[in-house]
């Protein structure tokens, strides 16, 4: 089927029928499957749901200031033709997954490691590979067409045998690095930080979210798959996510922020905002969650986003709650949380709560407008999909959105990575500098 692109988001029914079968298989890594799906090529793991996916019977892309709307428009329409089969379970249903890049427009074509990610771009997989949270493994097929029944039979056949016979070793090692650039140095940083602190006291912004970017060269080919595996075994709390278009790099990462999920019209999301390091003792770990917590500028940052978000929520909202404020420990870094739980006045779909929340405060700032502008401003770098929502939806307009934090975009010998911080008013360029470089350390880790 030919890509949807634009104002492209009107589609017959009949010219867009979708068959979908499955079949139920032994457990397999997806990072095994990974290694063997064509592109464009999508994984997705959380909440004891792994998915790995390639190939493509429909692409919804676009480019432009209204990406989210023409993405569910499409959607929609791509939708209406569904037929499924009844026994599938609802993990293994047909979903589009993609993503959206942070700003609109604005690319360095040709000079960019993100050349061949659009402003949003999501795929209907031709397989997906499926573990669902009772331990179950589906092997999916989809087609589409007048004969998507007799097609996706034939796919699933093919597909059954090929993830029976798959040889489940993965390189154990990551492809090392030889070198490495910050975009900024450190020198680079310093003026960023302090020029936004400049701001932040004139009374211009709040607060900004600024970013930086590492290219690593690598010494070995990168094997996507084996980082994959090694994301998913150190941040299996975590969502992990790998989006590999048809052309250009492959972006993935272990983030662990959630955008927005929505179940009906219940709706979950969280702030995350406020870093501190581990400790090296459990000793040294509890003391550094007490200074986090007790941190007058970690507070005050982690309270803006908070209200921030129940701001973007309250329209669609008839209830918004706040659970307890704690510590979220990962692997190199602590961070404050906060999760937030809506009941939704009407059934809207999930890209309008995602169009809502992007960007939150913890990755881009307040007030919003002044802070997108700063970060334009101000950042040497293009920072295509990071930071931006990628995730899922289905049918029903149900889906859940990550955060793309704690990720790069990556071609065979070379990496791009990214991470970022909060500046408020009383910001250290120093210490941010160090915060940054934790934030480097799940994707670094994994490639050395």
């Amino acid at each position: 089927m030919e890509p949807l692109r634009g104002d492209e988001s009107s589609v017959e029914p009949d010219e867009t029928t979708i068959a979908t079968r499955g079949r139920e298989v032994d457990g397999v890594a997806v990072g095994t499957v990974l290694g063997e799906l064509p592109r464009p090529t999508v994984a997705w793991s959380a909440e004891g749901r792994r998915v790995a996916a390639g190939g493509s019977v429909a692409t919804i892309a676009t480019d432009g200031p209204d990406r989210f709307d023409h993405v569910r428009r499409a959607g929609e329409a791509l939708f209406a033709g569904r037929a499924v089969e009844s026994d599938l379970p609802r993990a293994a249903r047909p979903r589009l997954f993609g993503g959206f890049a942070f700003h609109a427009g604005d690319k360095d074509e040709g000079r960019s490691p993100w050349d061949g990610f659009p402003d949003a771009q999501f795929v209907l997989p031709a397989v997906q590979v499926v573990r669902t949270d009772d331990g179950s493994t589906w092997v999916v097929a989809t087609a589409t067409g007048p004969a998507a029944a007799t097609e996706a039979e034939a796919r699933l056949d093919e597909w059954v045998d090929r993830v029976e016979t798959l040889d489940d070793t993965l390189p154990e090692d990551g492809p090392g690095i030889e070198r490495r650039t910050f975009t900024p140095d450190d020198a680079g940083w310093r003026r960023q930080v302090e020029a936004a602190v400049e701001r932040i006291r004139s009374g211009t912004l709040r607060k900004v979210v600024l970013a930086g970017a590492l290219t690593v060269d690598l010494r070995d080919e990168l094997s996507v798959p084996s980082v994959y595996e090694r994301l998913s075994e150190t941040y299996p709390d975590c969502f992990r996510f790998l989006v590999a278009p048809e052309d250009g790099g492959q972006f993935f990462g272990a983030t662990p922020e959630r955008l927005v999920s929505r179940d009906g019209r219940t709706v979950r999301t969280e702030a995350l905002a406020g870093s501190t390091g581990r400790g090296d003792t459990p000793e040294e770990d509890e003391w550094l969650a007490s200074e986090l917590q007790g941190s007058e500028k970690d507070r005050h940052e982690h309270d803006l986003v908070v209200e921030a978000i129940k701001t973007q929520l309250d329209p669609y909202a008839t209830s918004i709650s706040t659970g307890d404020r704690t510590v979220r420990r990962l692997a190199t870094v602590q961070h404050l949380q906060t999760p937030v739980t809506a009941e939704l006045a009407e059934d809207d779909h999930v890209l309008s709560l995602v169009e809502a929340l992007h960007p939150t405060p913890a990755v881009g700032g307040l007030p919003p407008d002044e802070a997108l502008e700063t970060i334009k401003e101000t950042e040497a770098f293009d920072r295509g999909w990071y930071a931006s929502p990628v995730g899922w939806f289905d049918a029903e307009g149900d889906g859940t959105f990550a955060v793309a934090i704690r990720s790069a975009v990556a071609t065979e010998r070379r990496a791009t990575l990214f991470a970022g911080n909060g500046i408020v008013g009383d910001s250290d360029p120093d210490r941010e500098w160090d915060e940054v470089q934790l934030k480097y350390r799940p994707v670094l880790d994994a490639l050395e």
